[in-house]
């Protein structure tokens, strides 16, 4: 029977502490095409095979986007100066649909998504986002930023959010790293949007720091060890895994909210992807569940968990 296993608290090496950036931007030139790469490795054999494989065609159909889209619309100097004194994210998530980027975004997407092998589901929630009217198109963006989705409709919005990702990853790429600040816990000091998973790296000059990942943009911010990137508590944290699968991928569980956030280590296999790596482990979701403990993160292509 497959359980849990709390191995406690993962060693810090006081030697290998560095002082880490706050944040390190995306790269959606590589982004999305190593995503791809990373599901198309984590399908072999896996029981999520074909959902695996149609996230990593859909990466590569966000790649490939990227030659056919305009430069989305970024905030100015003044509301980006604006936005720090305020510490608020510089990117307004509440403007997006105005911007003529993420509208030719959506379009190219879903005409691209529409050569992929796909379930006969996906391919219907697919035709009804092809369809949508402008109207439809705000409601749904505003749905998928505000993690506010309509049960029935947790498809199509997985295409949207595709779609959201690109966008929001080639602005977050131009901005200046060293002039965004902490806004919360959990959030991303680029977009506002919720963490996907937190990262202990091997990068150069950040060996052995904890990094959150964004869910939206890809931006990456420092985080203390040791402490719930959720309510930020320091007292009851667990680090809980199955037994016998892979350990590379933890729950940080808190007792203080009863929430979870998984816990990629990086430095240990460098191929490792914070949206990837999170719908490859959905088991330890679905134990931690049945434990009582609330998923606190959001991965828009596990909706509904």
């Amino acid at each position: 029977m497959t359980e849990l296993r709390a191995p406690g608290h993962e060693p810090i090496i006081i030697g290998e502490v560095v002082k880490a950036p706050f944040a390190r931007l995306p790269d959606p030139g590589k982004l999305f095409a190593d995503r791809s790469l990373r599901l198309n490795a984590l399908a072999e054999r896996h029981a999520l095979r074909p959902y695996l494989l149609f996230l990593a065609e859909l990466s590569a159909v966000q790649h490939r986007l990227q030659a056919g889209v305009p430069d989305p619309h970024l905030p100015s100097a003044e509301a980006l100066a604006r936005a720090r004194e305020r510490r608020m994210p510089p990117l307004d998530r509440a403007h997006v649909a105005s911007d003529p980027a993420i509208d030719m975004a959506w379009c190219q997407l879903t005409a691209m998504a529409d050569g992929m092998a796909m379930p006969d589901a996906a391919r219907l929630a697919l035709e009804r986002v092809k369809s949508a009217t402008p109207a439809d198109q705000a409601e749904m963006i505003g749905a998928v930023l505000s993690n506010a989705i309509p049960a029935e409709r947790l498809a199509d919005h997985v295409f949207i959010a595709a779609a959201l990702q690109v966008h929001f990853a080639r602005l977050a790429v131009r901005l200046d790293a060293g002039a965004l600040v902490r806004v919360g816990d959990g959030l991303c000091p680029a977009c506002g949007s919720p963490l996907v998973a937190s990262m202990v790296v091997g990068w150069s000059g950040a060996q052995g720091a904890r990094f959150c990942a964004c869910s939206l943009c890809g931006t990456f911010w420092n985080y203390p060890r040791v402490r719930c990137t959720l309510c930020g508590a320091t007292k009851g944290i667990a680090y809980q895994e199955i037994e016998g699968g892979p350990t590379t991928v933890k729950a940080e569980t808190c007792e203080s909210c009863r929430g979870y956030v998984k816990m990629l280590y990086q430095q240990h296999e460098s191929l490792l992807d914070p949206i990837a790596d999170d719908v490859a482990t959905l088991a330890l979701d679905l134990l931690l569940r049945d434990s009582g403990y609330r998923r606190g993160a959001i991965n828009p292509f596990l909706l509904g968990y």
